[in-house]
C-alpha cells in the first residue's frame, strides 16, 4: 500500500474502514502518511507556513506558544479512578464532557481535508505502543511523522492503532458544554485510548500527550518511564539527563562526541534504556553554530519545523536572537538529522544519571554529586525554574518544585516512578549528579546565567570518571557534594558563595530556598524513609 492521498468518494477503501472506526466520514480529502514534501506542499498552499532559507518550514502557534498545562484533563472511570494521582496536574472530566467534546471534534473534522500519520511510540519492540494522529493541519501531520518513530510500507499496511489523537487545533472548546476551563482543551480517555486536542495551534501538546499515556501504561509492565535525555559514549556508557523543558536535556545530550539516544522521553526496562520518539524537539532561542551545532544544522535542513522565530522578510534567514512571538521558539527535526544519533534509539542500563536545574536564585553549585538517598530526594523534588515561555503567561524564570522533573505528564504518584528510579538505581549501581545550568554570581536579574562551555566541561568530567577520585567540599546549606576542582572550569565558579559580591546576600537566598525545599517537600515525608527525608537541606 502506498503513502498517498485517498478521497473519501466512490468504493470503500481500508483506510476508509479505519476512519469510519473513529466515527470520522470526511467531506473532504483525507490524506494518509504524507511524505514531508508533500506536507510541506499542503501546507504552503494553505498558506499555513513558509519556506525558510536552506529548506526548514516556519510556523506561527501564537497566541499558544508553549504548553497549557491547566487545559489538561484524564477521564475519571473505573480505569482511571484508583490509579491516577488526581489534583492540580490530572484534573477529572467526566465522561460525559468528553464524550460531548468528542462529538463536536468529530463533527468538525468531518468538514474538513484530514491528515493522517500512522507511526509508533517507544522504540522497545516489546513496550512501545501504535499512534494515530488524525488532523486538520498538515504541519501538524509533519510534527507527528518528525516526533514519532517512522514506519516503513510494510507495518503501515498492517497497523492498528493502539492510541488515537484526535487534533482539532482551531475548534474552540466550550467549558460548559465540554467541562474545561478555557476555549483550549486535551482530554485523555485511557478507556477508549484516544487524546482530544483542541483550542490551541502549538505542536508540543502531540507528542506530550502520548508521553503522558506511556507514562500511565509502562509502570503496570515494570517499565519506569522517564522525562530525560540519554546519550551513549563510545565504550557503550549511558548517561541520561533529566530536567523540565529549557535546563539543557537536548542541548546536553546532543554531543558530538557521544552517540545520541533521543532529547526528551525515555523508557528503563529490564533490558535498558529506549526512545519513546523519532524525533527531537528542541529550543532555538539565541541558538548559534558556535554553541550548539548538532541542533543548528537541522535548524538548516529540508523537513525541519521551526516554530515562532522571525524571519528576515527578503533572504527568509531565521533571527535566532528574536524572541518578540516567545522565548520558547523551537525546532522538530528526525532524529537522524543528528549525525551521532544510535538508530535504532536504544542503549544499555545507565552508568550516570543527571538531574538538571535551572536555579533561579543563583546558589546551588554548578555541578555536585549525590548520594542515593540524596538522588531519592531531588528526584521527588524536581527544583527548577520554569523558562520564559515553556508555558503560557510565564515571561520571566519562576522558582517551581515538579516532581520527577515532569510532575505535568505523571498520571500516577510520583512516588511510583521514584521507587522505580531507586530500584534501577540500586540494581545496576549508577552514579547521581545534580548539575545547575541556571545563574551564578546571584540570582535571575543580577547574575547571569552559567556558561554553557563551563557546563559542558562539568558533565564531560562526570561522565568520563574524572570526578570520581577528586576531592569534595560539603555545601553547608544543602549537604551538595561539590568537586574541588574541574578542568576547563575556574574553581572558583564550582563554590557558588564566592561567586556573589555580597555573601550575605547570598546566605539569605540560600536560606530561602532551602525552606522552600522543605516545605515542599512535606508532601512527601510519610512516604519515603527517614534517610531520604535527611538528605535535604539542612
Amino acid at each position: 500500500m502506498t503513502t498517498e492521498t485517498m478521497e473519501l468518494s466512490g468504493s470503500k477503501t481500508d483506510h476508509e474502514k479505519d476512519l469510519s472506526r473513529h466515527g470520522l466520514e470526511s467531506t473532504g480529502d483525507v490524506h494518509w502518511n504524507l511524505s514531508p514534501a508533500r506536507l510541506y506542499e499542503e501546507s504552503l498552499a494553505r498558506g499555513d507556513g513558509q519556506l525558510v532559507h536552506m529548506g526548514a518550514i516556519s510556523t506561527v502557534t501564537a497566541p499558544h506558544t508553549g504548553r497549557s498545562p491547566n487545559d489538561r484533563f484524564v477521564v475519571f472511570d473505573e480505569k482511571t479512578e484508583d490509579a491516577v494521582d488526581w489534583g492540580a496536574v490530572n484534573v477529572p472530566v467526566s465522561i460525559e464532557h468528553f464524550e460531548a467534546l468528542r462529538s463536536d471534534v468529530v463533527a468538525f473534522l468531518n468538514e474538513r481535508d484530514l491528515f493522517v500519520q500512522d507511526a509508533r511510540a517507544g522504540e522497545d519492540p516489546t513496550h512501545g505502543i501504535n499512534v494515530r494522529v488524525v488532523s486538520e493541519s498538515a504541519w501538524h501531520s509533519l510534527f507527528a511523522y518528525n516526533m514519532f518513530l517512522r514506519l516503513d510500507d510494510e507495518a503501515l499496511e498492517g497497523f492498528e492503532p493502539e492510541f488515537t489523537v484526535l487534533h482539532a487545533p482551531h475548534l474552540k472548546a466550550d467549558p460548559v458544554r465540554h467541562g474545561c476551563r478555557s476555549e483550549t482543551a486535551i482530554m485523555v480517555n485511557f478507556t477508549r485510548r484516544e487524546v482530544l486536542v483542541t483550542g490551541t495551534r502549538y505542536a508540543g501538546e502531540i507528542k506530550k500527550s502520548i508521553f503522558s499515556v506511556l507514562n500511565h501504561m509502562l509502570p503496570d509492565a515494570d517499565v519506569f518511564p522517564m522525562h530525560c535525555s540519554a546519550n551513549v559514549g563510545e565504550g557503550g556508557d549511558v548517561a541520561l539527563f533529566f530536567g523540565l523543558s529549557g535546563t539543557g536535556k537536548t542541548t546536553l545530550s546532543a554531543d558530538a562526541s557521544r552517540g545520541l539516544i533521543g532529547d526528551d522521553e525515555h523508557g528503563w526496562s529490564s533490558a535498558g534504556v529506549f526512545n519513546f520518539e523519532g524525533g527531537c524537539y528542541a529550543k532555538t532561542i539565541r541558538l548559534s553554530p558556535e554553541g550548539e551545532p548538532e541542533i543548528y544544522r537541522a535548524t538548516q535542513m529540508f523537513g525541519t519545523i521551526i516554530e515562532n522565530v522571525i524571519l528576515d522578510e527578503g533572504t527568509r534567514e531565521i533571527d535566532f536572537e528574536d524572541g518578540s512571538i516567545t522565548e520558547n521558539t523551537r525546532a522538530s527535526y528526525p532524529i537522524h538529522y543528528i549525525p551521532n544519533a544510535v538508530l535504532p534509539s536504544r542503549g544499555g542500563h545507565p552508568d550516570n544519571v543527571v538531574f538538571l536545574t535551572a536555579d533561579a536564585f543563583g546558589v546551588l553549585p554548578p555541578v555536585s554529586r549525590l548520594t542515593p538517598e540524596q538522588a531519592m530526594y531531588h528526584f521527588l523534588s524536581g527544583y527548577t525554574a520554569k523558562v520564559a515561555g515553556t508555558e503560557r503567561g510565564v515571561t520571566e524564570p519562576v522558582a517551581t518544585f515538579s516532581a520527577c522533573f515532569g510532575a505535568p505528564f505523571l498520571p500516577r504518584h510520583p512516588g511510583v516512578y521514584a521507587e522505580m528510579l531507586g530500584e534501577k538505581l540500586r540494581e545496576h549501581g549508577a552514579r547521581v549528579w545534580l548539575v545547575n545550568t541556571g545563574w551564578s554570581g546571584g540570582g535571575y536579574g543580577v547574575g547571569n546565567r552559567m556558561k554553557l562551555g563551563y557546563t559542558r566541561a562539568m558533565v564531560n568530567a562526570a561522565l568520563a570518571g574524572g570526578l570520581d577520585d577528586v576531592d569534595y567540599v560539603t555545601d553547608p546549606v544543602f549537604g551538595l557534594y561539590i568537586p574541588s576542582s574541574i578542568p576547563g572550569v575556574p574553581d572558583e565558579v564550582l563554590q557558588p558563595r564566592g561567586t556573589w559580591v555580597d555573601g550575605d546576600a547570598y546566605d539569605a537566598n540560600a536560606a530561602r530556598l532551602a525552606e522552600m525545599f522543605k516545605q515542599n517537600f512535606e508532601q512527601f515525608s510519610d512516604q519515603v524513609s527517614d534517610a531520604v527525608k535527611a538528605a535535604g537541606p539542612s
